[in-house]
């Protein structure tokens, strides 16, 4: 009888520890379980946000269809996007080959009366800025025009830029220029200003965002 007694409280304490072995390999596996979640939010989390920030750059990259040809062309040296970008827009100009007839223009060499340079090294602008094959387009008679009309230089010029530097998300719509008329920049594949197609915008300097340009923009009478 005192044999029983003793098996019975053996077998009430195997039990006992049973549930609490078992007790305590739950509550493990369910700690396992939410440590491995929160490590699994974590993660997804971070790439989730990693994403983002990649998308945010490529936002900010230049857009249009001369874009990688510039790059190509340029990969390094003075008038590589990264360097330009460093750059006040006065000093990055001159570095861009494909805006040789543009910087001409702004410094005083088509025509000595007018010299833009000194108004947009101060300041944030965006500027519209015609390749060289813009001014190309133009017929004889127009260059000799403004090579002797200061104020029809300086109106055309000024048309081309804008207060304040625009980026891709702000540069869409209607813009007052520094002329005083308006332009407007339409998106699309591939964006255009009034009639013009932007061959390669967004291009950062220091102080401006350039958008080259394939025409002349002529402002209103």
């Amino acid at each position: 009888m005192h044999l029983h007694r003793r098996t019975a409280k053996t077998a009430a304490a195997i039990v006992a520890a049973s549930t609490l072995l078992l007790s305590a390999c739950s509550n493990s596996d369910e700690d396992s379980t939410a440590s491995s979640e929160a490590t699994t939010s974590a993660v997804m989390s971070s790439t989730s946000a990693a994403a983002t920030s990649t998308e945010a750059v490529a936002g900010d990259s230049p857009k249009g269809p001369l874009c990688q040809a510039y790059a190509d062309a340029h990969p390094d040296g003075p008038a590589s996007l990264e360097v330009i970008s460093a750059q006040n827009v006065v000093d990055a100009l001159p570095n861009i080959p494909e805006l040789s007839t543009l910087t001409s223009a702004l410094a005083g060499e088509l025509n000595p009366d007018v010299n833009l340079i000194a108004t947009i090294k101060d300041g944030q602008w965006t500027i519209f800025a015609p390749i060289n094959a813009a001014f190309e387009k133009l017929d004889a008679e127009t260059i000799e025009q403004l090579k002797n009309d200061p104020e029809l230089l300086s109106k055309i010029l000024t048309y081309h830029v804008v207060d304040g530097k625009a980026d891709l998300s702000a540069v869409v719509g209607e813009h007052t220029t520094v002329e005083g008329t308006t332009l407007e920049v339409t998106d699309g594949d591939p964006m255009k200003v009034n009639d013009a197609t932007i061959g390669c915008g967004n291009v950062p300097t220091e102080n401006a965002q350039v958008y080259l340009i394939d025409s002349v923009l002529i402002p209103a009478e």
